[in-house]
């Protein structure tokens, strides 16, 4: 039995994260995953950046590539982890100003 599309490469996004079929093989696994927002103050974008901002894991590998948390920072508007910490802290604050 093949392992579903989303832990393929046929699933994966060359430019990081999951790619429209490996979404909907997640999905088809009772997952519900979103594609990346992009622009704007949307609080998962928030919360993707401030997480992924905070991930433990290099953003070059040994070759000097970008590894895919780099792809995924850079699909969802962020430059590097430093970057993409600084971005969900101004959103954060934008929405929270929203509120009041």
């Amino acid at each position: 039995m093949k392992t579903p599309a989303w832990q393929r490469s046929e699933g994966k996004a060359k430019s990081g994260g999951l790619n429209a079929k490996g979404r909907a093989s997640a999905k088809a696994e009772g997952m519900n995953l979103k594609p990346p927002v992009k622009a704007g103050d949307n609080p998962r974008r928030a919360s993707f950046l401030a997480r992924m901002g905070g991930m433990p894991r290099p953003e070059k590998d040994e070759k000097g590539e970008p590894t895919r948390l780099l792809k995924s920072l850079q699909a969802w508007g962020a430059s590097s982890k430093s970057d993409a910490k600084a971005k969900a802290k101004a959103i954060s604050a934008r929405n929270e100003a929203k509120k009041k």
